[in-house]
């Protein structure tokens, strides 16, 4: 970056005419929309108007070139690259664009991102500082708005600068005390050039310029009055001295032509059926192996690559794995900045149960219209002797729940490879649920998976009752149809491949051609998983009955296998259901 350059008073009287014309814009704004937050507006008013008439390097013309710099305004919800009205993650998330900046784009372009002082509380701010303090983005700037005051109450530090200074030396970034309403003091921190991340402190007054609202707590949110507003705007205007313009300087177009559509593995699968694999191992190759066809994709992991099986990824592709460390709610944030503008394809991943405490991440990255992919390992009670608190039973109801999100849950090798390469074409956030235990391919190389369409894995025409299973649980429920057999009891075994969308016309089809039957069994707790999928699938569907079998209450540390059978979700538990359904069909005949 080039040394700085004093403006010239002319310069400087500009930039402080434009903040008072953001000013006079948000107070018209809010007064006519009966919303919005003007004194937080006021407070950033000298902060925007040098970030984006002096400082900041873009075409206006262009908003989304891949060249020009990039602004997260964490304070509040602003749909440009990343929605971020849940406070705390926009650091995060401008931590993920400056990262692909500096390290796939190798561009010139800079990250700025506006935090407020209230959001500082947030734990995933933090989160934020050590990730880029530990990669020394130099090219990312952070803008602390320390205006005093919050939503409720005064900030915890007020305006004792000098602490959030420490904090953020602390944590590796170079860390600048500025006046916020100085447009002369902002232009000359923003004009040094470090080898860290630069966190710009700007001390600054909510409802600045407003007379009676300035530094008043009570305001918060809330517009000002009709004639209130309309004699501020007047005071305010008399301060304008002229009307020069401005124009940002155009960025240097060093970013490379991207392209990740249609994204095609180099080879089919190569796995033999009948033998053993994982398929969170499965996912490790088949992301190594995607790793290949494009030089864009690319794999987050917060330190459980060992289990996740990303760092076979990592192995083929150290450049392109990223390590964020025990910090789940960041790496989400960090996935969904390295995916802005389309500039990766991003692949995170951690045990299935870690991405509940990022969840509010995942939900403002589908707000945001996000592309990314997220791999849940370790799912259900089957991960065995690790007990509770590693186990996903949650996982499926909280992906489920949220908009335009595609689930996938491969059931053995072939299918994970293929949901890792359908996945990385897909729109939205997608999740895959992958599992420790090793289970036996049962599909060919060739075999064809799409989103929404389920797969009948055993089938006959005297077929009495089917059975829903995924994961562990369809070999379950595969074993289970081996022994009814061995009794003239015959089942039908189908693998839904996705749970959202599910593949509802073949669930039905085969239900109605078993006399309406359908028994599910997951590893996962009763609520809002493969059985309530199903059962809001078929509701109002006459004829139709849904036996659900799942994990009912809080596992415990035991083998896979016992686990399985304590909770009811094993070969013997699906064998006794379909009995007991066939039975009462039989005594109601």
């Amino acid at each position: 970056m080039e040394d700085y350059h004093k403006p010239d008073q002319q310069t400087l009287q500009a930039l402080k005419d434009t903040a008072n014309r953001l000013r006079i814009s948000s107070i018209k704004a809010t007064t006519a929309a009966g919303s919005g937050h003007p004194t937080s507006c006021c407070s950033a008013a000298e902060i925007m108007s040098v970030l984006f008439f002096h400082t900041m390097k873009y075409k206006v013309q262009d908003p989304r070139n891949a060249s020009n710099d990039r602004f997260v305004l964490s304070k509040r919800q602003v749909f440009t690259d990343v929605a971020t009205g849940s406070l705390g993650q926009g650091l995060g998330a401008a931590c993920g664009m400056a990262y692909t900046g500096k390290f796939f784009d190798r561009a010139s372009y800079r990250v700025y991102c506006l935090l407020g002082d209230g959001e500082l509380s947030e734990g995933s701010v933090w989160e934020a500082m050590a990730f880029a303090g530990f990669y020394k983005l130099d090219n990312l700037v952070a803008i602390f708005d320390v205006n005093r005051l919050g939503q409720s109450d005064p900030a915890p530090l007020q305006h004792h600068v000098e602490i959030y200074q420490k904090r953020c030396e602390a944590f590796g970034w170079h860390a600048i005390i500025v006046d916020g309403h100085s447009v002369e003091e902002l232009c000359k921190a923003f004009g040094q050039a470090k080898h860290q991340p630069t966190a710009i402190i700007a001390k600054t007054f909510k409802g600045k310029g407003i007379s009676g609202v300035e530094d008043k707590e009570s305001w918060h949110g809330k517009p000002l009055p009709k004639n209130m507003a309309e004699q501020v705007i007047l005071e305010i205007d008399e301060k304008i001295q002229n009307k020069k313009k401005l124009s940002p300087a155009l960025p240097e177009e060093d970013a490379p032509v991207v392209n990740i559509r249609n994204i095609k593995m180099p080879s089919p699968p190569s796995y033999k059926v009948g033998e053993k694999w994982a398929t969170r191992k499965a996912y490790g190759v088949a992301l190594a192996k995607l790793g290949h066809a494009n030089d864009r994709v690319i794999a987050l992991d917060g330190d459980t690559k060992n289990s996740t099986f990303s760092e076979l990824f990592k192995k083929d592709h150290p450049s392109r794995y990223i390590e964020c460390y025990i910090a789940e709610q960041n790496m989400v944030s960090i996935a969904v900045g390295c995916a802005t503008r389309d500039r990766t394809v991003a692949f995170a991943s951690t045990f299935a149960t870690f991405f509940t405490r990022a969840f509010d991440q995942i939900r403002m990255a589908a707000i945001s219209e996000s592309n990314i992919n997220l791999c849940g390992s370790h799912c259900g009670v089957s991960i065995g002797e690790d007990g509770p608190s590693q186990m996903g039973l949650e996982d499926l109801s909280m992906f489920r729940a949220v908009p335009n999100a595609t689930v996938f849950y491969p059931s053995d090798a072939v299918a994970t490879e293929k949901a890792v390469e359908i996945a990385a074409n897909t729109k939205g956030i997608c999740f895959i649920r992958t599992s420790r235990p090793e289970n036996p391919v049962i599909y060919n190389n060739n075999e064809d998976f799409h989103i929404g369409q389920a797969k009948v894995v055993l089938k006959s025409k005297d077929d009495q009752v089917t059975v829903i299973g995924a994961g562990v649980t369809l070999h379950e429920a595969l074993a289970a149809a081996e022994q009814l057999r061995k009794e003239k009891i015959f089942i039908r075994v189908i693998d839904p491949f996705t749970i959202k969308p599910l593949d509802k016309k073949t669930i039905l089809e085969n239900a109605r051609a078993t006399k309406g039957r359908i028994i599910t069994v997951e590893d996962h707790y009763h609520e809002g998983g493969i059985g309530e999928a199903v059962c809001a699938a078929v509701v109002g569907e006459p004829g139709i009955t849904v036996n659900r079998l799942a994990v009912s209450h809080v596992p415990r540390s035991g083998k896979s296998a016992e686990l399985l059978k304590m909770f009811g979700i094993d070969k013997d538990a699906i064998v006794q259901a379909v009995k007991v359904a066939v039975s009462k069909s039989k005594n109601a005949e």
